[in-house]
């Protein structure tokens, strides 16, 4: 274990250390942990008990919750927690406005994102601080490991780690490596300096657009395995229907954006669509094109099945029809929500962007309240 780890661990063990190890102890950057969270009051207890259990100086750990005017039992939640969090409200209701908020509100060093339907394993921060100090890099994670809960939320928990379901390597990370994006993400406050904090039009995929920015702008992101979580995705293929086909309806405002970021992976989808309904179109006078859309049609299912075997192989054979459906859920979600966005969007495709919010301190009260505990 490095010297850094070391460190900590002693801390942990004992509060009373020699004045000068608890002096090199206070060298350790400040870490904001910024929870964006809206109706969270099912998960919120989970992830901030795993966030004030991190294997890292309390008194070198901010913990920031920013709060889209919950109406639920979410605030009584929090407010259990006292002063050990700061609670400020976030009148967008959208991820990118809350994390602006809380990292205009910060007085760490380092930004740690950690999503409400997320717990951390205790060495969390303390492995993405090593990892900040270790690579250099501007931004650093690690794999999103998706957890279910009952038949359905298993195999959406699957399909959401499979290489056919979803394309970011985060989702079926095996190894550290620099990568394009990483799920949540630890940031040098220094760096929404240089280029700017999230873009609060985008209600998804804010992320890919902020990691983009980061990487256009010589910024580096790794992805390290030790950087480990867990994360409660949907339980329902309706839940999971919606956010997907908001996926894909947000990824045309960011590649409106950043054109060069485009890849053809992101146009399959759509374009598997798009085929289907050019294929019946013609099909209606022309009856033999009906053919090109059985083929389109047995090929997506035959592929679709063999992805769903290997999994359900390993995972067990009940899940086959769920992880058949969760597959198809996921790519005509992103692919409905991408061609809608096309046309929805058609006259931004060459009209000017605003530049993304700076961080700067006259902005650090707009919209932002902190709530007394």
């Amino acid at each position: 274990m490095c010297r850094f780890g070391e460190m900590l661990l002693l801390q942990g063990r004992d509060s009373r250390l020699p004045g000068r190890t608890r002096q090199r102890m206070n060298t350790l950057p400040i870490v904001s942990v910024v929870i964006p969270m809206r109706n969270e009051a099912v998960h919120i207890d989970r992830c901030l008990d795993s966030v004030l259990a991190q294997e890292y100086p309390p008194e070198r750990l901010e913990v920031i919750v920013v709060d889209g005017e919950s109406d639920d039992d979410s605030l009584r939640v929090l407010a259990g927690y006292g002063s050990r969090i700061r609670v400020l409200t976030n009148p967008s209701r959208i991820v990118p406005g809350a994390m602006n908020i809380g990292i205009r509100a910060a007085h760490g060093e380092i930004i740690c994102r950690v999503d409400a339907h997320t717990v951390l394993d205790p060495d969390f921060v303390r492995i993405g601080v090593e990892t900040l100090q270790r690579t250099g890099a501007d931004n650093v994670g690690g794999p999103m490991v998706s957890v279910g809960g009952g038949r359905w939320g298993d195999a959406i928990a699957l399909a959401m780690s499979s290489r056919f379901g979803i394309g970011s390597y985060f989702h079926f990370a095996s190894a550290d490596r620099e990568v394009d994006t990483v799920y949540m993400g630890m940031f040098p406050k220094r760096v929404f300096e240089r280029i700017g904090l999230f873009d609060e039009e985008l209600v998804r995929d804010q992320d890919d657009e902020l990691n983009y920015r980061l990487r256009k702008s010589g910024g580096r992101i790794f992805l390290t395995m030790r950087m480990r979580s867990r994360y409660q995705n949907r339980q329902s293929v309706r839940a999971l229907a919606r956010q997907f086909f908001q996926y894909g309806w947000w990824k045309i405002r960011v590649l409106q954006k950043h054109p060069k970021q485009m890849s053809l992976r992101q146009f399959v989808p759509a374009l598997f669509i798009l085929s289907l309904l050019g294929s019946a179109i013609v099909s209606l006078f022309c009856p033999p094109a009906v053919l090109l859309l059985l083929v389109a049609l047995v090929a997506y299912g035959a592929a679709a099945s063999a992805a769903a075997a290997v999994v359900a192989q390993r995972n067990g054979w009940s899940l086959f029809v769920p992880l058949l459906a969760t597959f198809a859920t996921m790519h005509f979600s992103y692919g409905s929500g991408f061609l809608l966005a096309i046309f929805r969007f058609a006259d931004r495709w060459f009209a000017s962007e605003p530049s993304p919010p700076p961080l700067n301190a006259s902005a650090a009260t707009d919209g932002a309240r902190e709530r007394g505990q």
